[in-house]
């Protein structure tokens, strides 16, 4: 696969050069690629749009890092912890003052982030989803807000100052998801494998059965409907895969950082991931996997300053009133190759003038 050997020699080459100090932003700009990839199925191939997205990605979050930064052995009167500990659902360790500790397995807390969100999301979505176009946004819009007030004002969730000092996801032996600059490459790479494995996942949704009766969706709902395709199961089923996606790229990239902030729930975040999507083509998984990377790449490297979330608010505008296809579409792309040979034609064309 192309992406996978783009992957290995991009690695190369900042190790060759001396700069793999940038793959850093390349691991995390990876785990905000899965949320932009699981929207892009969304809204691409449901017409459904969505702007609480980054809810999902703190769920995800915020639910391992609950998990993982509370001491059992602090709790082991409850029968919960002690279900945990007894049947070796914990990680043993010690604390920075060399207290031992104990607290839920980052494998454990990871699947449990992926049920609590899959039931909130298709609680909600049952309801929201009979909703259409402007309407839809504002009520994911809506589920966004709550998201982000409740990890604000939450002790649970450390309110404005957000939960740190999140252990690292062993996966085996010395393997794991760690911002440690020593294993740098090793999460590069982990990051990645993940992030080609959801994109294969959905490349084969899309070319499957149920791929071609999500674009009858996207084409016309009503029609779809009428040649027996269960249209509200299928919208509902495509919302809540979206948001594991999310769940999954929140909860890996806390264990990578260590922590987790409100920001990362913020009604910004939602837009940002909105306009990526519409940047890259709305049905165009490998678009929006372009320009995922490269404009979170930029803003991670703080390329784009102080004026981040303006430029991600003033380039969806852009997208909307002129390239409402996006940037990397075949239609885009084909009419910019048509321009461009006009453009030379008429050229030609005067250079003739003037010699005659």
């Amino acid at each position: 696969m192309l992406l996978a050997l783009a992957v290995v020699l991009f690695q190369a080459l900042a190790s060759i050069t001396g700069s793999e100090y940038v793959l850093t932003q390349m691991t995390m700009s990876g785990y905000y690629t899965l949320v932009i990839v699981g929207l892009t199925v969304l809204m691409g191939y449901t017409g459904q749009i969505s702007i609480g997205h980054a809810g999902f990605f703190a769920i995800g979050g915020y639910t391992t890092a609950v998990l993982t930064t509370k001491n059992l052995l602090a709790l082991q009167n409850s029968p919960l912890a002690a279900f945990l500990l007894k049947w070796g659902l914990a990680v043993h360790t010690t604390d920075p003052y060399g207290a031992m500790i104990a607290h839920v397995s980052p494998w454990v807390s990871l699947v449990v982030s992926v049920l609590i969100t899959m039931i909130i999301s298709f609680l909600i979505g049952i309801p929201i989803l009979k909703l259409k176009g402007h309407y839809l946004a504002m009520a994911t819009l809506g589920f966004g807000t709550i998201i982000y007030h409740l990890v604000l004002g939450s002790r649970l969730f450390g309110e404005a100052d957000g939960i740190s000092s999140v252990p690292s996801f062993v996966i085996a032996g010395p393997l794991r998801i760690t911002g440690d600059t020593s294993q740098r490459i090793a999460n590069y790479y982990i990051a990645w494998f993940i992030v080609i494995a959801g994109i294969v996942l959905l490349v084969n949704l899309i070319n499957s059965r149920a791929g071609r009766a999500l674009r009858a969706i996207h084409g016309s709902e009503d029609a779809a409907g009428a040649m027996g395709v269960n249209t509200a199961r299928y919208k509902l089923s495509i919302f809540v895969l979206s948001a594991v996606f999310a769940a999954v790229g929140g909860a890996l990239l806390t264990h990578f950082n260590g922590s987790i902030g409100p920001s990362e729930s913020s009604v910004v975040k939602s837009v940002r991931y909105v306009a990526i999507v519409a940047v890259g083509g709305m049905a165009n998984i490998w678009g929006s996997l372009t320009m995922g990377l490269l404009l979170n790449f930029l803003s991670l490297r703080g390329y784009l300053g102080s004026y981040d979330d303006a430029f991600f608010g003033l380039m969806l505008i852009v997208i909307m009133l002129f390239f409402p296809d996006g940037l990397l579409t075949r239609e885009t792309l084909g009419n910019a190759a048509g321009l461009i040979k006009s453009l030379k034609q008429r050229l030609a064309g005067k250079d003739k003038g003037v010699r005659k």
